[in-house]
């Protein structure tokens, strides 16, 4: 025979459900409502659980009518068992901080690219959100090259990696700097491969070093001339023959590493040999008898 249930019986029930909810408990529930200031979760319990505005999302580009959606499921920390209107208090942001960290150190031992927003220019960097932490870019980070304006990266989408991962100081470091690197050389290495050994082309000088001086080849290429093949003669400097600026022809004669090798003083060697091919040309030996004879012929004695 079925025991029926009485409603003291419903009310232990739910009491000692009650009971079980306590401050810092970690909930998951399904999202049955969003309006402009909260969102309500079914926990399958015996109450609804509510996410204030200010408890889902540190994110300030965060919008809880875009960002949240009906049937999602959403992890909370409990803030209060109950919030004076029968509902459990939850925040998303606290049970999300501890797993984000451990996502984001996630992406630091496997170096993840990941594809962020700037959303906030500081002194000497600039911020975007990953999992909903704050992540401080660096201005020495952000590109390959100096920059001057930080504002220029305001709202722009970039790829960064995460370098940085503190959660007892909540220091979060992303660079995109690393990325940008691969890429070009990536880039080169392409560029590279469509270059062959014994192309003779012209650049200017980017820069002079001791043991010879760099060649800018143009559309991101360069490569070096070392000092002994600048000239046939000797030189101690490159500088005593070349400065910055100068437009130089030379011809490619290694390709190594993805670095290219150049010589001035190939071209010379080249032009030598080049007079050296030059040849006569001589009648054959029948038309220079035929046209000794025919001179002959009109010669009268």
């Amino acid at each position: 025979m079925e025991e029926k249930l009485t409603m003291d019986d419903y009310a232990t029930e739910l009491e000692a459900s009650f009971r079980k909810v306590q401050e810092g408990d970690v909930l998951t529930g399904t999202v049955i409502g969003v309006s402009e200031t909260e969102v309500t979760l079914d926990l399958k319990y015996y109450t609804e659980g509510i996410i204030r505005l200010e408890d889902y999302s540190e994110d300030p580009a965060f919008s809880i009518k875009e960002d949240v959606k009906l049937g999602e499921e959403v992890t909370a920390t409990v803030l209060r068992p109950d919030d004076g209107q029968g509902h459990i208090l939850l925040s998303r942001k606290a049970a999300a901080d501890e797993m984000a960290w451990k996502k984001v150190a996630e992406y630091l031992e496997n170096e993840t690219v990941l594809d962020v927003k700037v959303g906030g220019v500081v002194n000497a960097g600039v911020i975007a959100y990953v999992e909903g932490l704050r992540g401080f870019i660096p201005a020495s980070k952000l590109s390959l090259s100096y920059v001057e304006n930080l504002e220029e990266f305001l709202n722009k989408e970039i790829q960064v990696r995460v370098i940085t991962v503190d959660p007892e100081k909540k220091k979060l470091v992303l660079s995109a700097k690393e990325i940008l690197r691969e890429k070009a050389a990536q880039a080169r290495r392409e560029k590279i491969s469509n270059v062959e050994v014994g192309l003779v082309t012209e650049g200017k000088v980017e820069s002079i070093q001791p043991y010879g001086a760099f060649i800018d080849l143009g559309d991101g290429l360069s490569g070096l001339v070392h000092v002994s093949q600048i000239s046939e003669k000797r030189i101690k400097t490159p500088d005593v023959v070349l400065k910055i600026g100068d437009t130089v022809k030379v011809k490619v004669i290694a390709i190594k590493d993805g670095k290219l090798s150049l010589s001035m003083k190939a071209l010379n060697d080249v032009a030598a040999e080049e007079i050296r091919e030059e040849k006569v040309v001589l009648p054959k030996t029948e038309e220079l008898t035929t046209s000794l004879g025919d001179l002959f012929k009109n010669i009268k004695l």
